[in-house]
């Protein structure tokens, strides 16, 4: 990232991982920059609140480690609260404006990518999928998978589509 900074014209004073920090005496024209971010892969994020639901993603994927591994899992909303200094009224509002989409729905295909992953090491039953997932039933999971990836599960595992999207296609 330093040295694609570098060569458009930029002087990073640091760069980590998902931020950027330019000199101050080099003029940022972000209109320039953001096709050389996604030529690389990257994205320009441009404002407070797409920054914001891009922590709230990040923080989604947090809580899928919970919902599997917790004894009592936290809510959503309760663990979005702890993590952020906000309600989650403003973090909802925040995160579907800028990302079109609920936070109920993007958890949602968060967790299906999840569960294809899982299918596709073929180690566990659908109930015991839906149950570290915390679906009600494996007939709930069955419903939701198919409504999400048009699929049935015994379809998806016949057919072992890899169809899998990157956490950042999920928007």
């Amino acid at each position: 990232m330093h040295n694609l900074l570098e060569r458009a014209g930029y002087r990073p004073k640091t760069v980590a991982l998902g931020v950027a920090e330019l000199d101050q005496a080099t003029p940022a024209d972000p209109e320039a920059l953001a096709p050389l971010l996604q030529a690389a892969g990257f994205e320009l994020l441009r404002g407070r609140a797409e920054q914001l639901t891009e922590q709230i993603k990040t923080v989604l994927a947090d809580y899928l480690e919970h919902l599997r591994t917790a004894r009592s899992p936290l809510t959503t909303s309760a663990f979005l609260t702890d993590r952020f200094a906000a309600t989650y009224s403003h973090l909802s509002k925040v995160f579907s404006r800028t990302a079109n989409l609920t936070i109920e729905k993007y958890l949602i295909r968060l967790k299906i990518e999840r569960v294809k992953e899982m299918l596709s090491y073929g180690e566990l039953t659908l109930n015991q999928i839906a149950d570290q997932m915390r679906y009600s039933s494996g007939q709930h999971l069955s419903n939701q998978f198919r409504q999400v990836t048009g699929y049935s599960v015994s379809e998806f595992r016949r057919l072992m589509l890899p169809e899998r999207l990157s956490l950042d296609a999920l928007a």
